[in-house]
Parts: structure tokens; sequence; C-alpha cells
């Protein structure tokens, strides 16, 4: 993308991304909010991973109505029920504290972010294919930077009270209102076309287990991390800063991902990554120090968060636009399958001693040996092809 292009689609990516970061902020307190809170209201904190689970299970079922909730009312208009949607489920806690009642919340919620992360994803990724990689980038630092401010809010703002829950209304409302300017530089939605089970499954088979990989690991961060630091013996304030570590690796990776993938090409990187992640995890279960844990953690973050846009993009190449925002459901809908088993597995890990960390060793260095076996395919098949 020349500096002409870049000029020309700010104004496009500005909007939607100010958007999205103010979300981010609102929704990173929230995910590290709740398990830290069912005392607070009288319930289970053993039913963290299952709010978890509930968000991801919309999440999932967000992905298969999100394309038709853009072509029908236009990618501002669909962004911003979505942020409406997520607002009301969040506030909604208050009153109905009830177990059930919290899972049915989480999971609309679910469905929300879904629609959310659809819609910015496929607006970003419209245009000159050879810019996908930057507009990628400058999306997940957007995602990350308000997600790092957003665990902080477990420090500063708090867990107690309706302190938190007017900070995350407030900041969601000011999203939507930055979107009432976004209709004359919307994508056009009107000629997006659904693809067929067939098309998807000629998507690079690497960028779809990317995907779901990505969801094993993030959604457990999300879901159990928090109880796993105070299982460590750490206070909230401490868990909240070291979740903002994590977020603040997948931010800083997010940098040198278009330069590796150069070099590295996309299934050897998430080979890479995944190594570093697994490597990581297993030096946190040798020592427990809380500066050893801080480096580990970033270096987590940066390795599981990063998958996704990998994949994404990896999935997206040379994909005809009108199949963008499709190509974009069926990514996030192998993210949602694995961000619905990642709590429940990692939950049973953490019964053991090793908890969370173990699982993330296993998951990650799964992944990091079928990159390296798929990226040798890949390799074989050019020098054949040459």
């Amino acid at each position: 993308m020349n500096n002409s292009d870049v000029i020309t689609a700010s104004p496009r990516i500005a909007i939607p991304v100010t958007a999205l970061t103010l979300f981010a902020i609102a929704s990173g307190y929230l995910m590290s909010l709740i398990p830290l809170i069912l005392p607070t209201y009288g319930l289970n904190e053993h039913i963290a991973n299952w709010l978890a689970s509930a968000f991801f299970i919309g999440n999932f079922v967000g992905t298969l109505y999100t394309q038709k909730s853009v072509r029908l009312y236009g990618y501002r208009n669909a962004f911003i029920a979505c942020l409406m949607t997520l607002m009301v489920a969040t506030l909604a806690l208050l009153f109905f504290t009830h177990e059930w009642a919290w899972m049915v919340l989480r999971f609309v919620a679910g469905i929300a972010v879904a629609g959310i992360f659809v819609i910015v994803e496929s607006w970003l990724l419209h245009g000159n294919e050879s810019g996908r990689a930057k507009r990628l980038g400058v999306y997940m630092v957007a995602l990350y930077l308000g997600t790092t401010v957003g665990q902080l809010g477990i420090s500063t703002i708090g867990i107690n009270g309706y302190g938190p829950f007017v900070f995350i209304t407030i900041v969601l409302s000011m999203a939507a209102m930055t979107l009432v300017r976004a209709k004359d530089i919307q994508p056009d939605a009107s000629e997006s076309a659904t693809m067929s089970f067939k098309q998807i499954s000629r998507l690079s088979h690497a960028a779809l287990l990317g995907g779901v990989v990505s969801g094993l690991t993030t959604a457990a961060i999300y879901g159990l991390m928090p109880l796993e630091l105070m299982k460590r013996g750490l206070n909230h304030q401490e868990a909240g800063s070291l979740m903002a570590v994590v977020i603040l690796g997948a931010m800083v990776v997010q940098v040198l991902i278009p330069k590796l993938t150069k070099y590295l090409g996309r299934n050897l990187l998430m080979a890479l990554l995944c190594f570093i992640g697994a490597a990581a995890a297993v030096i946190t279960i040798l020592d427990d120090g809380v500066v050893t844990l801080a480096i580990c953690l970033f270096f987590i973050g940066a390795a599981s968060f990063a998958l996704y846009p990998i994949a994404i993009n990896h999935a997206c190449l040379n994909l005809n636009a009108n199949y963008i925002v499709s190509a974009t459901q069926a990514m996030l809908f192998c993210y949602s399958i694995g961000s619905i088993i990642g709590p429940l597995a990692a939950d049973w890990f953490m019964q053991g001693h090793q908890g969370v960390m173990a699982y993330l060793f296993i998951t990650l260095l799964a992944t990091c040996l079928y990159m390296l076996v798929a990226s040798a395919k890949t390799k074989h098949q050019w020098v054949a092809g040459k």
C-alpha cells in the first residue's frame, strides 16, 4: 500500500478502529471482572468456566447471523446494534443475580461480540490486498491496547459496587456514538456472498486450525487465568496487572507480524510463536516467581493472541472481496469452537497442580508440530511447482 492509498483509506479505517478501541477497553475490563465478582453476587466461582463457555457459545451462534445483518443494515448500523446489545446484557447482570441468568446474559453478550469482530475484521479486510496485513496490524494493536487499558480497571476502578458497570456503559456508549459519522465511509455490503461448506473447506487448513487453537488458548486465558493467578497467591490488583501484561505481549507482537511473515511464511511463523508460548508456559511451572511469571505471561500473550490475525490473513489470501465477510465468519466460527472447548478443558487441568499453564503447554506444543509439518508441505509444493 503506497502513501496515497494510506491517506485515502485512513478515514475509512480510523472510525471503526476508534470504536473498536473503546469497545476493547470495556470488554477487557469486563472479561477479567466477571470471574472476580462472582462471590460478591452470591455466585459460586466454579461457574467461571461455564460463564466463559456460554459467552463463546454465543460467539459461535453470532457467527451464523452477522453476514445477513451486515447485508441488510450495513456495517455501521449492525456495529451499533451489537454495541447496544452488549451494553444491555452487561447491565442486566446487576438485576438478575442467578447462575442461569448470568449464563444466558453472557450467551447474548457473546452473540453481540461475535458480530463486532466479524464486522470490524471484514470492514478492514476490504480494499487493497497488499495492505491487509498492515490494516489487520492496526486493528489488532487497537484491540489489544484497548484491552490492556481495560485490564487495568481491576486495579484502578476496582471490582466492587456499581462503578465498574457505570464505566463499561459509558465507554460502550462512546463507541456507538463514534460510528454515527461512519455512514459515508463504510464498505458496500450489498454484494456480499455466502461461501458454501465446500468453498470453506478449500481455505488453508493451517489457517482454520490456527483459528481453532487461538480460541482454545485465548478463551482459557481470559476465562481462567485470573483465577489461576489468584490460586498462586496473588491478590486482585496483582492479577489484573499481570493480565494486562498478557495483553501487552499480544499487542507488541503485532508490529512484528507483517515483517516476520515475509521472511518465515505464515505456517512457520505460527509454529515459532507456538513454540515460544509452550516454552514460556513450562518455565512458569518450574519457577513461580512474580518477575518470571510476568515475563513468561508476556510471551504467552504474544504467542496465543498472534495466531488469529495470521490465520485470518492466511485464509483470505487471494479471496474475492465478495467472500470476505463469509470467510471472516468461517474463521470466527473456528475460533468459537476452540473458545467453547478451551475453558472446559483448561478447568480440568486446574484441578491438578500445574493448572492452566500445563494446558497451554500441551496445546501450543501440539500446534507447533502441526504447523512445522504444514510449512514443510507448503515448501515442498512450492519447489515442485517451479
